[in-house]
C-alpha cells in the first residue's frame, strides 16, 4: 500500500462490526476512505453513514427497500444500488483496496467469495466464510493472491501472535473464551436459562446472535474450525481456555514453550484497525490498558459436559467437508427458534449435533453445495425443532 488513503468497502456498514469500521475510519486522519458501504435493511443508518463518509457508492441489499425508499437526503456523489448483486460489484471494484466483509450469516458467503476471487485484501468478520467453506476460500486466496485478515478478536490475536515466530516452531494455539454468562452455572440451572439471561453477556455488546452462542460456547466452537483453516492448523493443536476478563485475547505457544499473547481491553475496534492497516500499526480510538489500575487475570479450562458445543467444534474440525456448512446453518437457525422461544437453551446444541449426524456428508463439496447444505440444514432444523 502506499501513502494514498486506503480505500474501504464496508459490507454491512450498519451492523457491529461495519459502525466499529466507520469509527475507525473516522479516526484515521484520513487515510482510511469509506468508498462503499451496505446493508440490508437499516436504510435510514446507511443514509445518515452516507451522509458522513461520502462513499461513492450505497448499497441497500434488499431490492425493494432499495427501490421504494426515499433516498433525497444522500449526498451528491453517492450512487445508490440496490439488489444484492451489489455488493458484488463493489467487492470486485478495482478502486477497493480492502473489502470488510461484516454482513452476517450465509447472505455475506457470495460478496467475499468474489472480493477473493478479484484478489483482495478481506478483513473477515463473516464467520460463514471459513467455517462453510474453510478450505475452499484458503485455496481460492491463494490462487487469486488475495489475503485474508481476521477481524473477530480470537484470530487477530492469533494472528499478531504468530508474527513472533516462524509457523513450523507452533506447537499449539489457545483461543480465550469470556465464558458468557453461564460459565458458573450447573447443568441443572442451564436447563432454566431464559432469553433474556442469555443476552446478558457480562463483557462483550454483540448482536443477539452472536451473544447467545457466546452462552452456549458455540461462538468458540466455530472459532476452533476457523482457526483450523485460516492458519492451516491440526485439529489437536487447538485448545480453548476461559479467561472472564477478555483481555488475553488468545495466545500462541512455541515448540521452546514460550506462549506470545494479544492483550488489550475488549474493544473490536483494535483488531479491526489491524486488518485494514497491516502491517502498519497506527494510532487507534481503541480503548487502552491502564496500567496504573490493578489487574487480575484469571484462566481456567473449559467444561466441556456443560458446554458440548465445543467438542462438537473440534469433531467438525477434524472430518472438515460438508460438515461445518451444515454445523452453522443449524446453529443459526436452532438460535432463532430460542430467541423465538421454540427451543429450549439447553436442546441448541444437541439439535445441531442431530442435524450434523443425519446429513449427505461431502469430503469436498464445491460452494454451491455448501450453499445448498446449508439451506437444507436450516430446513431441518425448522422442521424438527421449530414445526
Amino acid at each position: 500500500m502506499t501513502d494514498s488513503p486506503i480505500k474501504v468497502a464496508v459490507l454491512g456498514s450498519t451492523g457491529s462490526i461495519g459502525t466499529s469500521t466507520l469509527e475507525v475510519i473516522d479516526a484515521s486522519s484520513g487515510r482510511l476512505q469509506a468508498v462503499a458501504l451496505s446493508t440490508h435493511r437499516r436504510v435510514n443508518q446507511a443514509i445518515r453513514q452516507a451522509c458522513q463518509f461520502h462513499p461513492r457508492r450505497l448499497v441497500i441489499a434488499d431490492r425493494d427497500l432499495g427501490a421504494n425508499h426515499d433516498f433525497s437526503a444522500l449526498p451528491v456523489g453517492t450512487d445508490l444500488v440496490a439488489g444484492p448483486q451489489g455488493l458484488i460489484d463493489v467487492a470486485v471494484d478495482p478502486d477497493v483496496d480492502v473489502v470488510v466483509a461484516a454482513i452476517v450469516g450465509i447472505a455475506g458467503l457470495r460478496s467475499t467469495w468474489a472480493a477473493l476471487e478479484a484478489g483482495k485484501r478481506v478483513a473477515l468478520a463473516n464467520k460463514e466464510t471459513l467455517v462453510a467453506a474453510g478450505p475452499l476460500a484458503t485455496e481460492l486466496a491463494a490462487d487469486r493472491g488475495a489475503k485474508i485478515l481476521p477481524v473477530d478478536s480470537e484470530h487477530s490475536a492469533l494472528f499478531q501472535a504468530l508474527q513472533a515466530g516462524r509457523r513450523e516452531d507452533v506447537q499449539r494455539v489457545v483461543l480465550t473464551a469470556s465464558g458468557g454468562p453461564f460459565r458458573q452455572l450447573t447443568k441443572e440451572q442451564l436447563l432454566h436459562v431464559t432469553v433474556e439471561q442469555a443476552l446478558a453477556h457480562p463483557t462483550w455488546r454483540m448482536g443477539r446472535k452472536i451473544t447467545v452462542d457466546s452462552a452456549t460456547m458455540m461462538n468458540k466452537a466455530l472459532e476452533i474450525i476457523e482457526a483450523r483453516w485460516l492458519f492451516q492448523l491440526r485439529p489437536d493443536q487447538i485448545d480453548v481456555v476461559i479467561h472472564p476478563q477478555s483481555v488475553v485475547h488468545s495466545m500462541v505457544e512455541y515448540v521452546d514453550g514460550s506462549v506470545v499473547a494479544q492483550l488489550s481491553p475488549p474493544d473490536m475496534k483494535l483488531p479491526i484497525q489491524y486488518a485494514l492497516t497491516f502491517p502498519r500499526r497506527w494510532p487507534s480510538p481503541a480503548t487502552r490498558m491502564d496500567w496504573n489500575e490493578p489487574h487480575t487475570m484469571e484462566f481456567e479450562p473449559p467444561d466441556f459436559g456443560r458446554f458440548p458445543a465445543l467438542e462438537l467444534g473440534l469433531e467438525v474440525a477434524r472430518v472438515g467437508g460438508t460438515a461445518g456448512a451444515v454445523l452453522n446453518a443449524a446453529n443459526e437457525a436452532a438460535v432463532a427458534c430460542f430467541l423465538q422461544a421454540q427451543l429450549a437453551f439447553h436442546e441448541i446444541v444437541p439439535a445441531c449435533r442431530s442435524v450434523l449426524e443425519h446429513h449427505d456428508f461431502d469430503a469436498r463439496p464445491d460452494l454451491q453445495r455448501v450453499i445448498a447444505i446449508d439451506q437444507w440444514a436450516r430446513k431441518e432444523i425448522n422442521k424438527q425443532t421449530c414445526a
